[in-house]
């Protein structure tokens, strides 16, 4: 069974104190005529509806109660209705309402004692003028307090709103980060591997010597790969392993990773690349290495030139190789996807595509200053 509101059991309490009270008054008083029981009735009906209709209840409650007392027989509570839709009225937003209505009401009763014949004394007529003062900033008060509480609820469910978009924009992130490491770290160590397998393959009855080489780089490669996938579920898994003890992939020892591509690539180095910031030498040793793995790919030869240049505050990376692209198979496209958005996030570019003379280039421009995005 649905409980009543609140409001609905106000307006039962004053109707019942109102109908006992007018019965005692006929008990006490005696007779009692038409009026003694129609505006009652009328006030208790616009109090039932104060919730719907504030203004409306307020005025018919107001012109029952200013009506009951110089002309009905019996002198019951009547007044208190009064008191409650003017409340009711300020608590709903209609606070000009009730403050006129107020006013009017106590003008009418206040002219009403000047006729010679006084109903209320002067200390009853300010006790009603305070209960009608009281009504009306009570209601205000209530109002502008259940504002508050709905504004800072919104407020509330703003911020909530906005720190889990927070977390779901960092964990977005994290996981194209952690896409691009498997892309660029475990797919070329695994392209690595593939390549060592066909040459130890080709060579192990022709060759026996490049043979053991491959089968050396297999297994020296699988081991790196292995490191990196226990580094990389290790963070997916939140748990603390110990730090890798092989040396961060920097430029300054760009001779590794070009040795770990499996090509002859032909180097060109210019301007320091031992003294760059953290996060631009970890970009770029990841486009380098990405492009060479896409030249042992994708290129068809197993020639390449790569050139790296530190001067006017950039970094600049070129990776060119002149084959026929014959085993290209179109790839994902995450490669140069994630090359690309590296050097984005530091505010640099990068170029990839085809040469006009034949075989394809990527060049990367990096920033050695980062971009502050406004602040101070």
């Amino acid at each position: 069974m649905r409980r009543p509101s609140s409001s609905t059991v106000v307006s039962l309490v004053t109707i019942a104190a109102v109908l006992a009270g007018t019965f005692l008054a006929f008990a006490n008083d005696g007779p009692a005529n038409v009026l003694d029981v129609v505006l009652p009735v009328l006030a208790c009906g616009g109090l039932l509806a104060r919730e719907r209709f504030p203004v409306a209840a307020l005025i018919v409650v107001t012109v029952s109660v200013a009506a009951y007392y110089p002309y009905a027989g019996l002198d019951g509570p009547l007044l208190v209705t009064l008191f409650v839709t003017l409340y009711t009225a300020a608590d709903r937003g209609r606070l000009t309402a009730a403050i006129a209505t107020g006013v009017a009401a106590l003008l009418a009763m206040g002219l009403g004692e000047t006729g010679g014949i006084r109903h209320v004394d002067d200390s009853m007529f300010i006790s009603i003028t305070g209960w009608v003062v009281a009504s009306i900033a009570f209601g205000g008060v209530t109002r502008n307090r259940r504002a508050y509480l709905s504004e800072a609820r919104q407020h509330a469910l703003d911020a909530l709103l906005t720190k889990e978009e927070e977390a779901r924009r960092r964990a977005s992130e994290e996981r194209l980060r952690i896409a691009r490491e498997l892309h660029d770290v475990l797919g070329h160590n695994i392209s690595m591997i593939n390549v060592q397998a066909s040459a130890a393959l080709h060579g192990i009855r022709k060759r026996p010597e490049e043979a053991e080489t491959a089968l050396r780089t297999i297994k020296d490669t699988s081991k790196e790969t292995l490191r990196e996938l226990r580094t990389t579920l290790g963070v997916l898994r939140q748990v603390d392993e110990d730090a890798p003890v092989a040396p961060a992939d920097s430029l300054a020892r760009v001779d590794v990773l070009v040795a770990a591509s499996g090509l002859k690539v032909r180097t060109d180095l210019s301007g320091p690349l031992d003294t760059l910031p953290t996060e631009v030498d970890l970009a770029a040793t990841r486009i380098v290495r990405e492009a060479l793995t896409n030249v042992s790919r994708h290129s068809g030869t197993e020639h390449a030139s790569l050139a790296i240049t530190n001067e006017a505050g950039h970094v600049i990376i070129t990776v060119e190789d002149d084959g026929p692209g014959a085993t290209y198979d179109g790839g994902s496209g995450f490669g140069i996807q994630g090359m690309r958005e590296r050097a984005t996030a530091l505010g640099g570019t990068l170029e990839a595509g085809p040469r006009p003379e034949g075989g394809f280039r990527v060049t990367a421009r990096l920033p050695l200053t980062q971009p502050t995005n406004g602040a101070r």
